[in-house]
């Protein structure tokens, strides 16, 4: 598979939201706004880019019995350090994440490629890999940050486009972010079967 196969395929035939299901809880907690969707997206795309290349290049001295130790430990390590840039550099972004920035450690999809791609394929591989997982990971939550912004407060990244008179407050709310992503699977896989 190609480089660039490996990026369409984490962005369309395998995205962790819409087609593998994975990742849900940060999904649906932290997408209120379309900030908030993106800046999850991409913290959690910086952790798997960097843990697929870390596992990738150890996947010939780690013995099996503690492959999956080894993997939480290099996940963990850089959610720490993404933690206390975060911390540092974006107070806001910190502030509106809160405790979902930690439970990237857990991630389902971060240990899962972990587990079926890094430590098969080469580091380039891999990275490549991250990268197409994670931007779909990233349009994803930004997609549905954004419907859930217009809909819920009547703007997209701040800026108001609605107003606030038609604003349906359950989109802003968590029963909301199931609404908004129960339609967006169903248009993702009627564009599949089409």
């Amino acid at each position: 598979m190609s480089k660039l196969e490996l990026i369409k395929n984490g962005i369309v035939k395998e995205n962790p939201t819409f087609v593998l299901m994975l990742g849900m809880c940060p999904t649906l907690a932290t997408t209120t706004s379309a900030v908030n969707g993106m800046a999850m997206g991409l913290a959690t795309m910086t952790v798997l880019i960097c843990t697929n290349f870390v596992i990738s290049c150890l996947k010939t001295i780690t013995p099996d019995k503690v492959r999956i130790p080894v993997f939480v430990v290099v996940i963990a390590t850089f959610v720490t350090v993404l933690q206390l840039l975060i911390k540092a550099f974006l107070p806001d972004i910190d502030q509106a994440l809160g405790l979902f920035i930690p439970l990237i450690v857990v991630n389902c999809i971060i240990l899962g490629r972990a587990e079926a791609f890094a430590c098969k394929h080469t580091p380039l591989e891999s990275v490549m890999d991250g990268v197409g997982i994670g931007l779909g990971f990233t349009f994803a939550l930004t997609l549905l940050g954004m419907i859930r912004e217009l809909l819920g407060a009547g703007s997209v990244f701040g800026c108001t486009l609605l107003p606030e008179t038609v604003n349906i407050l359950i989109f802003v709310l968590p029963p909301g972010a199931f609404i908004t992503l129960g339609f967006l699977i169903a248009v993702v896989n009627k564009m599949k079967k089409a």
